[in-house]
């Protein structure tokens, strides 16, 4: 019987992969709906990549909820249950550049955000950011990797995972990995996009 492939090593993101992070989520996936949908036309490549610096980044490294592979090539960022309040001079970060990469969208943004949170679960549970594989190794099992160390603890703490979906096939990716939908709406006021809340139950 051969043995099966050792699983991709995978670890805790630090302050100095917060580039090549950013750069990943950036280019993971260029044609996604949702993409096009929240950041204004002008400087949108710079905008999405700044919005993955500042949530994946700073945020996700300074709360120890980002998790890279080998060369930052896949990367997941979570916001963990009872996340505490970011440090006064990231939230300084936040409050400032936020409401820049989204420009004009910033509102309908966020009430979107709003209408998807509205599936999470009500007890505590860790809450899927951003997932993404750089197109040049894909299908190597790194995006399961990098999410596998939360999914094992949700399965060991017997604590739900969440996410938010904005295309049918990132739901069928969802359920792949034990998620359920548990809400599904469109955005907020212009109504463009389906939002789909998923959960994957405690213990998988």
């Amino acid at each position: 019987m051969s043995e099966l492939p050792p699983a991709p090593a995978v670890r805790l993101a630090q302050r100095s992969d917060v580039p090549r992070l950013a750069a990943t989520l950036a280019a993971a996936y260029p044609d996604y709906r949702w993409t096009s949908w929240a950041f204004p036309d002008d400087g949108r490549a710079q905008r999405l990549h700044r919005w993955h610096e500042v949530l994946a980044g700073l945020a996700g490294v300074d709360a120890g909820t980002t998790w890279v592979s080998e060369g930052c090539a896949a990367v997941a960022t979570w916001e963990a249950p009872g996340d505490p309040a970011p440090a006064a001079d990231l939230q300084a970060v936040l409050d400032r550049d936020l409401p820049k990469v989204f420009g004009g969208r910033h509102r309908v943004v966020q009430a979107s955000d709003r209408i998807a949170a509205g599936g999470r679960p009500a007890e505590p549970h860790w809450w899927l950011r951003a997932a993404g594989v750089r197109s040049s190794v894909r299908r190597q099992g790194l995006g399961t990797a990098v999410l596998r160390p939360v999914l094992q603890r949700c399965d060991a703490d017997g604590v739900p995972a969440a996410l938010a979906a904005y295309t049918s096939g990132v739901v069928r990716w969802a359920e792949s990995l034990g998620f359920v939908v548990s809400a599904s709406e469109r955005t907020a006021v212009d109504h463009e996009l389906p939002v789909w809340t998923l959960v994957r139950p405690a213990g998988g």
